[in-house]
């Protein structure tokens, strides 16, 4: 960790360790399980179209979230684009929406209050959910904001997780849920 409070990754990123007041909830943000994912790599074109995805070469060091790891693939790195269901439940709230996946990348669990810049440099929708995967609320801030929100969401015991989406796109971003 920096003197400035940033935590540097392996790329070189900072993370902002976010501190919320002393009555605020805490939170953890979590990418999803790489496992899932690793073999379809090894497929063809052909054979991942036919799984609906895609392969994918990063042009660029923003642009390219992977959603496993929590950060922004580098240029040249091999990423997957495929369907993900991001809420599997019976709910009326039952979703599902595209998703990069990078080759490589293990599963990211932040610590605790921690925002990484692949969340904090875009604009984020926050839709938090109960027990019962029933959405209670949703804000679309800043993405330095999301820190501040996710404590005052989790402030309501109502609250079991909160799904992060991509605002202008409303791809599935990350979960997090109360520390």
């Amino acid at each position: 960790m920096s003197e400035s409070g940033e935590k540097r990754t392996h790329k070189g990123e900072t993370m902002s360790a976010s501190h919320t007041e002393p009555d605020m909830a805490s939170f953890q943000l979590s990418g999803i399980a790489h496992e899932p994912y690793a073999d379809l790599f090894q497929l063809s074109d052909h054979e991942l179209a036919k799984q609906h995805a895609r392969r994918v070469i990063a042009d660029a060091g923003i642009g390219f979230p992977c959603r496993i790891s929590l950060s922004d693939a580098s240029a040249g790195d091999e990423l997957l684009l495929l369907p993900y269901e991001h809420l599997p439940t019976q709910s009326p709230y039952r979703a599902a929406g595209p998703i990069f996946v990078r080759r490589g990348a293990t599963r990211c669990v932040l610590p605790m209050d921690t925002v990484p810049p692949y969340v904090s440099r875009r604009l984020m929708s926050l839709r938090a959910y109960d027990g019962d995967d029933l959405m209670q609320s949703g804000d679309v801030v800043a993405g330095d904001d999301v820190a501040a929100t996710l404590a005052r969401i989790f402030e309501d015991h109502r609250i079991a997780y909160v799904h992060l989406h991509n605002a202008g796109r409303g791809c599935f971003s990350c979960t997090a849920r109360r520390a």
